[in-house]
């Protein structure tokens, strides 16, 4: 459902237009995350785009800007996809969008990773540093054997709540429909203790290759195996994984051949839910997570 424009923020005595993001956009953003030099595929926005709800800045007929949010439920939300053309900026293009973004999501606690340019922008919203995500992307180096099934094996129906759960303990927030579109856009696992799902991966089709993420477990012994299901599958692909710098997975990804290219700053506004003791270790995305 497309986010309603706030009042305050319909019209504004310049030649930009603030509208709600639609179909019609698809191509106008995909042309603005090229000139970032961001891997999305038109595919990718439209996943993304049916997870959340967005705005676009339109002038003379041309996306200039986007901005969109995915709630998780009433109290949580993210937000991200956040460009403004590098021909458009400087002239407040990117408060607006942000401004129609915090008004559409009220009252939620909101979490963002941010670039170093965006940085002063959220910091003027109350948004603060919480944490680093590290990108990591390449070929993965030899082949990668896939765990034994009595410790990780394909997702099945039944294990979908159990899932559920484990992603609830993890973010302290309800998924469930982010975590049924995953499902059916890539391929999950499980990762099981004691004939129980203690963890799961899922990998899909992303930019330039594959993203492996999220990957939920508790311990990064436990990641690992759930990282290495997943690659085993995608010899000789290109590969992303979003990983938090504070979980000791980044040293192994560089071993096995996924360089660290950049990272990202998470921040928030408000209170974030408790979580444990599961944990989210690879990020679907680092705009919907």
């Amino acid at each position: 459902m497309p986010s309603t424009i706030p009042q305050g923020l319909r019209n504004r005595a310049d030649d930009a237009i603030l509208t709600a993001f639609s179909s019609e956009h698809l191509a106008g953003a995909l042309k603005l995350s090229q000139e970032m030099s961001w891997p999305y595929r038109l595919e990718d926005w439209a996943f993304a785009m049916t997870l959340g709800q967005g705005f676009a800045m339109v002038r003379g007929g041309e996306v200039i800007g986007t901005a969109a949010w995915f709630p998780d439920g009433e109290a949580f939300a993210t937000i991200g996809m956040i460009i403004v053309s590098g021909k458009a900026q400087g002239h407040g293009f990117g408060a607006r969008l942000m401004d129609a973004l915090l008004a559409a999501a009220g009252t939620r606690t909101l979490l963002l990773n941010s670039t170093t340019q965006g940085r002063p922008l959220y910091e003027r919203r109350s948004f603060r540093p919480v944490g680093i995500i590290h990108q990591h992307q390449g070929v993965p180096k030899g082949r990668h054997k896939a765990p034994p099934v009595d410790l990780v094996r394909p997702l099945q129906p039944s294990d979908f709540d159990a899932v559920a759960r484990l992603d609830r303990q993890a973010t302290g927030s309800e998924r469930r429909t982010l975590l049924r579109l995953l499902v059916e856009a890539g391929e999950a696992q499980v990762l099981l203790r004691d004939g129980e799902v203690a963890g799961y991966v899922i990998s899909r089709r992303f930019g330039r290759g594959h993203v492996v993420g999220p990957v939920v477990a508790q311990t990064p012994p436990e990641a690992r195996l759930l990282i290495e299901a997943a690659l085993a599958r995608l010899e000789g692909c290109f590969v992303r994984i979003d990983t938090a710098a504070t979980d000791e997975l980044s040293p192994w990804l560089e071993e096995i051949g996924l360089s660290l290219v950049s990272d990202a700053l998470t921040m928030v506004r408000g209170p974030l839910p408790p979580t444990g003791p599961a944990r989210v270790f690879a990020l679907s995305n680092q705009s919907f997570n």
